[in-house]
């Protein structure tokens, strides 16, 4: 594509001025966050990078390609978080900040590979490398203390079914490297003609790769079993006695199910706001629906523990004659949502923000739940998932690893009601089912509420954010181990295994590197020797 003259000297001097390029570097960053909900349009990831790494290449020199990264990893933050801002006020800036700097020696990485005039030889090491360095940043801010893994890339293809056959066989990390990859040899084709053939080569070996992957990677086993789970979903109730309105409502959706022969009923996040073993009467209450529908429930109790001290997410299952005894205690929290890191040192954000004002106590282990009945006779075995666990990849796959034959995410997003936020939780689900191979639930208190049959496949209809209901799901059972399950985050150590080889050849050519200017070499021997010192010269002032 040919840009007129006037256009491009514009451009030109719009990139050369620091504060042109730096806004222009906050903007490309911003891009890729259109490919997720809600707007979702899944197929502009492919090419939402190419702005931001066209940009980068062109860096005169690597602090300048380190600048580009560092502001473009804010703008892809801000973008794809920018509904933390009323809750975060101005302090969701220093967040971006901090975190964004993972992206800086990724610009550096950018620029090494695809800067100048690459060679085909690097041209092909590029395609394989920048999706490696995203990889790592992607790892690193996955980290629950650093926010979590919302907004990876491979997370934008969730309704994608290649994409979500890849993440069957590597997880979301695999999908992340082949969109990244795609990004890279768009760059290539449209700015180094030299570099076309490894670049349609890369594009055509990530579509053989994907098309393989989907054509002839195992498929979950489907026996004929069927389960069905009904999910409650109350609606915004707030004010004052909001959590009893709240209860009472959830309460009467559970009991107008009766007669719809239910296998489990869920309620969302937060739907008990009271320790059931210190409130017997709430607990009779919801002993009375499971009786009522023929079917245990599973609540979440947000509430201050009376057999231990401070207060817990628990997701908790109640039969017919009460809690069962069988309950998950949340292990990963949101930062600053559900606990302030450092409090010592960031406590003050309580006072510009909606930060937690009281950290919550976290489990110490997950828990695989056992229904009373299951749809062979043996007692149907649940993977309980809180809030933002459902995009920890690890946390699903140990669940399925343990027995796990349903996953099931309890969600409440109310505080993001009219943003972008419950749509792009509600996806997660769709690729951890698809990761592990087994169906999963994703339960809200106000939605969206959402069902993924083994392979990400949607199942019956959404529940909106306007809704305030109860419905009925029938769920496919599978049985089989998926490669994601089995061998792990395998694509991470590929990625890591890249670097280490770009890093290792890089310090080969620098060691074969031929010496200064005058420098000798000891006979058959490749190792320069310094130029002789004569009387009119030293070591520190040559020739004098």
């Amino acid at each position: 594509m040919r840009i007129p003259a006037g256009r491009r000297e514009q451009l030109t001097r719009l990139l050369s001025s620091p504060w042109g390029r730096g806004a222009a570097a906050l903007a490309a960053g911003a891009l890729p966050a259109l490919a997720f909900p809600a707007p979702a349009l899944w197929w502009f990831a492919y090419a939402a990078l190419v702005p931001w790494l066209l940009l980068i290449r062109t860096a005169t020199t690597g602090r300048r390609a380190v600048l580009d990264g560092w502001l473009g990893g804010i703008g892809f933050l801000l973008a794809v978080h920018h509904w933390l801002v009323p809750n975060l006020h101005v302090f969701i800036l220093l967040l971006a900040a901090m975190l964004g700097l993972l992206w800086a020696p990724w610009g550096w990485l950018v620029r090494a590979v695809l800067g100048g005039t690459p060679s085909a030889a690097r041209a092909a090491a590029a395609i394989a490398v920048v999706p490696s360095g995203w990889l790592m940043v992607e790892l690193v801010r996955s980290w629950e203390g650093l926010g979590g893994p919302w907004g990876l890339l491979g997370a934008s293809q969730w309704q994608v079914e290649p994409a979500l056959r890849l993440a069957s066989v590597g997880g979301v990390w695999l999908v992340s490297l082949l969109v990244v990859a795609v990004n890279t040899a768009v760059v290539l084709l449209l700015t180094v003609p030299a570099a076309r053939v490894p670049a349609v080569a890369g594009l055509c070996a990530c579509a053989v790769a994907a098309g393989a992957v989907w054509l002839w990677a195992p498929r979950p086993e489907r026996p004929g079993d069927v389960v069905r789970v009904a999910v409650v979903q109350p609606g915004v109730i707030n004010g004052l006695g909001g959590a009893e309105r709240r209860f009472a409502r959830s309460e009467e959706l559970t009991g107008a199910l009766a007669g719809q022969r239910l296998d489990l009923v869920v309620w969302g996040e937060s739907s008990v706001g009271v320790d059931l073993a210190a409130r017997p009467d709430f607990a009779a209450r919801v002993a009375a629906v499971s009786r009522a529908v023929g079917a245990e429930v599973l609540v979440n109790v947000d509430a201050r523990r009376s057999d231990r001290p401070g207060i817990f997410k628990s997701t908790v299952l109640v039969g017919p004659g009460g809690p069962t005894g069988d309950r998950y205690d949340k292990m990963r929290l949101v930062p600053f949502g559900e606990y302030v890191p450092a409090r010592a040192l960031l406590g003050w954000v309580t006072s510009v923000g909606e930060a937690a004002g009281e950290d919550r106590m976290r489990g110490s282990r997950q828990v695989v739940l056992e229904l009373a009945d299951g749809p062979s006779g043996s007692g149907l075995r649940v993977g309980p998932l809180v809030c933002f666990e459902s995009a920890f990849p690890d946390m699903s796959r140990r669940l399925v690893r343990g027995g796990a034959q349903l996953l099931v995410a309890q969600s409440a997003t109310s505080t993001f009601q009219e943003s972008w936020a419950p749509a792009q939780h509600a996806s997660l689900a769709a690729l951890r089912a698809a990761e592990t191979g087994r169906p999963m639930v994703h339960a809200t208190l106000t939605g969206v509420t959402a069902v993924y049959g083994p392979e990400g496949e949607q199942l019956g209809d959404r529940l909106g954010t306007d809704d305030s209901t109860a419905a009925v799901y029938e769920i496919p059972l599978a049985r089989g181990t998926t490669p994601y399950v089995r061998f792990g985050d395998w694509p991470v150590y590929g990625a890591l295994a890249v670097l280490a080889a770009m890093c290792a050849a890089e310090g080969l050519r620098a060691l074969r590197r031929p010496g200064p200017p005058g420098a000798l070499r000891k006979p058959g021997s490749g190792t320069p020797e310094p130029p002789a010192r004569t009387a009119h010269g030293s070591a520190v002032r040559p020739g004098r």
